[in-house]
């Protein structure tokens, strides 16, 4: 696996940003001071850059150059904005289909998402800025190049995006083991977003308040949960399944 890409030193890291660079995530020196990181750290909170505080040997590890403190990861991807998407996809006489992914860590089931997204042909995958899966060469390789095909929003608060949802005509779903309906009982024949958690924690509490509608896939054996990208794929087609019968009739 290619290791993963990434520039350093403040000024080159600076001009990516004000260029316009797709920037994953920086790394920032505990301790840094001074002019070139306050202008830094600006842009960072300006362009809602997800960012870490490390010690100076976690960034001597990642090269021996001159880093000056900072390194930031380049993306692999170009990501999307929200409300573009969503008036396309009306637009384009679609009915709106979107996933959102929340507290997914494992790069490997980002990737087995995206693969299984793609081919059912959502509107776009949504990612929360903080406590998500980086999208690098792992989860390149797991999609099978999926991701490439997809797009991607990254948004600094996931309740915020499924607001903006909702105000657009999408009814929310989460599934969780906390639900009482039965995934095959929801009506996914209407603008819609998913909302899916990890296997260890779930979706958090705040984003199932706000959902429209709870959804559970029932187990009958004895492990409390299936693999998200797993999940993931029973509901995304049960969705195809529910629109092309509606076609058909």
């Amino acid at each position: 696996m290619p290791k993963e890409p990434f520039i350093y030193g403040i000024r080159p890291v600076i001009e990516a940003l004000k260029s316009g660079k797709e920037i994953d995530k920086i790394l920032i020196q505990k301790g840094l001071r001074g002019e070139g990181f306050h202008q830094l750290f600006g842009y960072i909170r300006e362009l809602e850059i997800p960012s870490q505080f490390v010690p100076a040997e976690k960034l001597n590890h990642l090269t021996h150059q001159n880093h000056q403190g900072v390194i930031a990861y380049i993306s692999d991807i170009s990501y999307q904005k929200l409300e573009y998407l969503i008036p396309f996809a009306y637009e384009q006489g679609r009915m709106p289909f979107f996933l959102l992914l929340d507290r997914i860590t494992d790069v490997r089931n980002l990737g087995a998402v995206a693969r299984t997204a793609e081919c059912a042909g959502i509107d776009g995958l949504i990612l929360p800025l903080k406590g998500s899966a980086q999208i690098n060469a792992h989860t390149v390789k797991t999609s099978a190049g999926a991701i490439y095909k997809l797009p991607v929003c990254r948004s600094a608060s996931l309740k915020e995006a499924i607001v903006f949802m909702k105000n657009s005509g999408l009814k929310i779903y989460a599934a969780t083991e906390k639900a009482v309906t039965n995934y095959t009982s929801a009506d996914f024949t209407q603008p819609l977003a998913l909302v899916m958690g990890s296997e260890e924690d779930g979706i958090s509490e705040e984003i199932l308040k706000i959902a429209d509608e709870l959804i559970r896939i029932p187990l009958q054996g004895e492990i409390g949960s299936l693999n998200v990208s797993v999940a993931s794929g029973i509901l995304l087609y049960e969705v195809l399944r529910q629109r092309n019968e509606g076609v058909q009739k």
